[in-house]
């Protein structure tokens, strides 16, 4: 997964305007394990089903924004929780 560092430089945190960072594999192979086990929701407090192509983590590593099909999905209530 890769995003163009130009489009990676002005993306935030919705929710506290913090960096983001494109998420490494390992951590999206996790999430998708646990998505697969029905053991993940946003912060909208949904279920997430689907399983993710990547994600945009929040500098305090607390938040993962979603990417699917290639597009990051910066809404507050779809950020993914990671503690």
């Amino acid at each position: 997964m890769s995003i163009n560092k130009d489009v990676l430089a002005i993306l935030c945190c919705p929710e506290t305007k913090q960096p983001v960072q494109l998420a490494d594999e390992t951590t999206i192979a996790q999430l998708n394990a646990a998505v697969a086990r029905g053991g993940v929701q946003n912060k909208g407090k949904k279920p997430v089903t689907d399983p993710l192509d990547g994600g945009l983590i929040r500098s305090d590593r607390k938040i993962l924004y979603p990417i699917r099909e290639n597009i990051p999905v910066m809404l507050i209530e779809e950020g993914i929780p990671l503690e």
